[in-house]
């Protein structure tokens, strides 16, 4: 029920999208006019931020709640899948129907989710509710008390501090590229649709296998050979600029299929074990808040790397009509991306605590099972030797 949960969630994402996509089915100039559609964009922007940072905070107090460790992996599976279908379903639509009609069909199931929303209760979750207004206000506080005594202490401010900065640090520059392959090559938006979907099929994988294999391994050289992956995987980009593929006998639509969303890919699988490490190293009550800190400045970060690529862009002279400089302004994100690997000691060699504390639960629990039974066990013997003395006597 939470895997469906958190699919629902990733791929309708949050009511004020309802606002934005809808102005934009129905009024024709909120589509066309680019004061409009660029105020909807942001409006829904804020809508699927505000559902991130609810989500992560979300599965971690459920996590917490039933002891699920690595809860946040099978939510990224979730999202994931939800990805999938989501592209899937937004290329048909672009395939067999006009925008107006896409944008209505995306406002109807946010409006879908907004009715399953308002009738779900919290207990359903199986959460904790709050009900009075001082209690509300003191549960506040002592919240943002318990974050800063959390984020203060260097097993997760440091962790959290290269997340952050190794996103912030990277200029974006997806939509140069995205707007090179369709006004340049010519791409179909068919064609770069699907390699969404590959890529979230990729990611989907990608969870599956730290799930089973690699959430045990140390943090530190896991992370540095995913960051040493991504930056090499921006270089792909490159190679598609230069046309280099073509020399391979690789075309250009086979080549955005495959690799075109692999950097994307890992950038977003880069995060699961930060994820995974902060809710289990902060302090037990405010998992839910710190969670949400982590999502919210992952957020901020993401924004400050698309306004670097924006820069980034207009000073290297990347325009609509000029992508001369393209190639050098991939290589630019591309070594800002190996940047991070020079601050590697931030990020702890171990692995979550909660691992070894659940072991060292366990091995309580079966002493002091065994006390117990040892207990019961001269009980027993006591019981039957009265009896056989009674007996005797009788």
């Amino acid at each position: 029920m939470f895997f469906t949960l958190e699919v629902v969630v990733e791929f309708l994402t949050s009511p004020l999208e309802v606002l934005a996509w809808g102005s934009m089915g129905i009024f024709q100039g909120a589509r066309e006019v680019l004061p409009s559609l660029v105020a909807c964009v942001l409006l829904s922007n804020l809508g699927a931020s505000i559902t991130e940072v609810a989500k992560d905070a979300l599965v971690a107090e459920y996590g917490l709640r039933y002891r699920i460790n690595g809860l946040q992996s099978y939510a990224l599976m979730a999202s994931a899948a939800g990805g999938v279908l989501g592209n899937l379903l937004g290329g048909y639509l672009l395939l067999t129907t006009p925008p107006k009609i896409s944008f209505l069909v995306f406002s109807a199931l946010l409006s879908l989710q907004l009715v399953v929303s308002l009738s779900s209760k919290e207990e359903s979750f199986g959460l904790p509710r709050i009900a009075e207004t001082s209690s509300v206000l003191e549960s506040v506080k002592k919240q943002i008390s318990n974050l800063k005594e959390a984020i203060q202490a260097d097993e997760i401010s440091q962790p959290l501090i290269w997340a952050v900065v190794s996103i912030a640090m990277v200029p974006l520059l997806s939509g140069s590229v995205f707007c090179y392959q369709t006004q340049v090559l010519n791409l179909d938006p068919s064609v770069i649709g699907m390699s969404k979907v590959i890529g979230q099929l990729m990611l989907l994988c990608l969870t599956v296998v730290y799930d089973r294999y690699l959430k045990t391994l140390p943090m530190r050289p896991l992370i540095h050979i995913i960051q040493l992956l991504y930056g090499l995987s921006i270089l792909l980009d490159y190679i598609l600029v230069k046309q280099i593929n073509l020399g391979f006998g690789i075309s250009n639509e086979v080549y955005v299929l495959c690799f075109s969303s692999l950097a994307e890919i890992l950038a977003q699988f880069k995060i699961l074990p930060f994820a995974v490490r902060l809710a289990s190293m902060c302090p037990q009550g405010c998992e839910g808040s710190v969670t949400s800190f982590l999502a919210s400045t992952l957020c901020l970060s993401q924004i400050v790397s698309a306004f670097l690529g924006v820069g980034l862009a207009n000073l290297i002279g990347i325009t609509s009509s000029n992508y001369s400089n393209l190639s050098s302004g991939i290589l630019i994100q591309s070594l800002a991306a190996l940047a991070p690997l020079c601050f590697m000691h931030l990020v702890p060699m171990s692995e979550p605590v909660i691992e070894k504390e659940g072991k060292r639960g366990i091995s309580k629990r079966s002493r002091r099972n065994r006390r117990v039974g040892r207990v019961v066990d001269k009980e027993s013997v006591t019981y039957r030797r009265e009896r056989e003395s009674e007996e005797a006597q009788r």
